[in-house]
């Protein structure tokens, strides 16, 4: 009996229940959260990975900055600091920037698509005084107008050269010879002043080093020449000179006043093409974006500039040797004038090394010539004027200046076109004009 009343007893007493399987999913899901790896951890394991996943002291320190974090523009205009400080507006840095070798390309890495707006964000950035606020338009962007002033001064040297050699026709003897050397005075200092101020000026100074070596004895070579050189050439292969020129173009040896005269009245035009070479640069700066767009833009100016000088420089030849009846030499009269512009166009906008070089080289060439033709007269040199006899035979003494200006003015105007094509050619210039 007992036996089967223990028996009833077990068989009615509850089972242990299953654990609910909600409260399952939730102790699953408390273990899961322990896990740093989203993983289960087992019992034994979630002490020290609970442990492991407290944040350290060396974990709440604040990150270390990265040098990638370093603002690329600061450390620019820390590097330019001078030229940003300087500057009166966007393009002036711009062009700074393009002549330390800043270019479109390296703009983009630091995020801007060209020169122009990495300086325009450089000069906003600039701290200064509530007299000329970063938003200010740029005062410079507007061309400079032409000023009476050296209207009237570039038209001096041609008057003085005009005065000049109506004296030389007026006069004889001793009286011919004290006009030669006051004419020659007067125009020296004419042009002085003129190349001193105005467009045909240098307002673009870039150190000690850039004054131009050579250039103006070179030029005052060539313009000599272009009056004696070709009738001392000539006089040269024929036994001669016989005496010194007299000034006239009927002596021993004659004097070419046409050429100089024109090139001498050529100062006008000259100014003129620079200002307008100027100007215009200026108005393409201002409305270029990017400095393949500007060299561009700027081009067509020069190579129109320049030819419009030489369209002034025919017509004045045309009118002097009308004037004066005398022969044109209009091939070396042309070479030379455009060679001389364009030495000045480089020398004005900073590039003074080229034109020096070419300058010198040419007025040794046409001394060479001269040289060798007065050397074949040694015993045994005879050879050394084969060369000019030939040449001249050709093409006449204007040969030799002709093709010696001719090739040194397409070497200049190949390097013009390469130089004053750029931003950094056509600053602002702080000095009045």
């Amino acid at each position: 009996m007992f036996t089967s009343e223990r028996f009833t007893s077990e068989r009615s007493a509850p089972e242990p229940s299953a654990p609910d399987s909600s409260a399952a999913r939730a102790g699953a899901r408390a273990e899961t959260e322990q896990d740093g790896r989203g993983r289960p951890a087992t019992p034994a394991a979630a002490p020290a990975r609970t442990a492991s996943a407290t944040p350290s002291a060396a974990d709440r320190r604040p990150p270390t900055p990265r040098r990638g974090a370093v603002d690329p523009v600061k450390a620019l205009m820390h590097r330019h600091r001078e030229l940003c400080e300087r500057a009166v507006d966007p393009l002036e840095i711009a062009a700074g920037l393009e002549a330390h070798g800043v270019t479109d390309r390296t703009a983009a890495r630091f995020r801007h698509r060209d020169v122009f707006s990495l300086a325009e964000e450089m000069y906003a950035r600039v701290p200064r005084s509530g007299d000329q606020p970063a938003s200010a338009p740029p005062s410079s962007a507007a061309p400079e107008r032409a000023r009476p002033a050296w209207l009237l001064l570039s038209l001096l040297p041609g008057t003085l050269g005009a005065a000049t050699v109506a004296g030389l026709r007026l006069t004889d003897g001793r009286a011919r010879l004290f006009v030669t050397v006051a004419g020659v005075l007067a125009v020296a200092a004419a042009l002085r002043a003129v190349l001193r101020r105005g467009p045909l000026s240098r307002p673009y100074r870039t150190g000690p080093g850039a004054r131009p070596a050579g250039t103006r004895g070179g030029t005052w070579w060539l313009l000599a020449y272009a009056g004696l050189g070709d009738a001392l050439l000539t006089a040269a292969l024929t036994g001669g000179p016989d005496g010194l020129p007299d000034g006239t173009a009927g002596g021993a040896w004659p004097f070419a006043a046409a050429p100089v005269l024109a090139l001498v009245l050529s100062c006008a035009p000259a100014a003129w093409c620079a200002h307008l070479l100027s100007a215009g640069a200026r108005r393409k700066l201002a409305a270029s974006r990017g400095l393949e767009e500007f060299a561009t833009a700027v081009r067509p100016l020069l190579l129109g500039v320049f030819a419009l000088f030489l369209a002034a420089l025919t017509g004045l030849l045309a009118l002097c040797a009308v004037a004066l009846d005398e022969p044109a030499g209009a091939a070396q009269t042309l070479t030379l004038g455009a060679l001389l512009l364009l030495a000045r166009l480089l020398t004005t906008h900073g590039a003074t090394r080229a034109p020096g070089l070419v300058l010198r080289a040419t007025a040794v060439g046409e001394a060479a010539v001269l040289a060798a033709v007065f050397t074949a007269r040694l015993p045994g040199c005879g050879f050394l004027a084969t060369p000019v006899d030939l040449l001249v035979d050709a093409l006449g003494p204007g040969g030799v200046p002709a093709l010696l200006c001719g090739a040194s003015a397409l070497t200049l105007l190949i390097h013009a076109t390469r130089t004053l094509t750029r931003a950094s050619a056509h600053a602002r210039a702080d000095h009045p004009r």
